[in-house]
């Protein structure tokens, strides 16, 4: 199956496409203070509840999302006129890694949350936001990160080494090096996991169950 229809049918139950309670979503949208003509950049950005939400609460700043995917890019259209039509967005159907804004240090806000893999890694994606944000801006970033060390077997079933990812408090210390100032982090919760991967997990046994014609749905 193609990845794009399998993450598409994987999330469509979800609102937003990582394990993060709406609550801590909005509550760090909050915190943002975005003032007004705020220039707005999502790498990745899914369905784009996380630029829509913005959007709603800051209904003068402007916004960029940007994801790979067909689906996903429908979806924040839709979001867009549904419930923004106001706020000047525009979405770009293109790889993160190959988008070039029209001058540099230009965002009041630059994020890739939950898709470093685009640029090669966490501090590879804080490179890439740090050139497109404005002095004194805002870089929001969504890594994964060992919560202790894993097992062989459990890196063997994945397909990952340990090296492939840090401990929280390594991932922050990356920000660090890149001179910048932390101001705050929100960690995924079980909780938040369980409603991440169980959605996944109901999305595609009812899909399969919907489509039992189409090819894809053995695979």
């Amino acid at each position: 199956m193609d990845m794009l229809k399998f993450f598409a049918i994987t999330h469509r139950e979800h609102i937003l496409c990582n394990p993060m309670s709406l609550e801590k979503l909005d509550q760090l949208i909050t915190l943002l203070s975005l003032k007004p003509g705020a220039r707005v950049l999502d790498i990745a950005t899914g369905k784009g509840e996380f630029l829509i939400r913005l959007a709603e609460r800051y209904r003068q700043m402007t916004g960029t999302g940007v994801d790979i995917s067909p689906y996903c890019i429908a979806d924040l259209r839709r979001k867009h006129q549904q419930r923004v039509p106001d706020v000047q967005l525009h979405y770009l159907e293109m790889d993160g890694a190959s988008f070039v804004p029209e001058a540099l240090e230009s965002f009041d806000l630059a994020a890739c949350i939950g898709a470093s893999w685009i640029f090669g890694g966490h501090r590879q994606t804080l490179n890439a936001l740090q050139k497109m944000a404005a002095p004194a801006s805002w870089i929001v970033v969504g890594e994964p990160f060992w919560r202790h060390e894993p097992h062989p077997e459990y890196l063997e079933a994945i397909g990952m080494t340990e090296s492939a990812l840090g401990t929280h408090y390594q991932n922050t210390e990356a920000g660090r090096e890149h001179w910048l100032e932390l101001a705050y982090t929100l960690v995924s919760s079980q909780d938040d996991w369980d409603r991440y991967e169980g959605l996944q997990w109901y999305a595609a046994e009812t899909w399969a169950g919907d489509h039992r014609d189409d090819p894809d749905a053995e695979t």
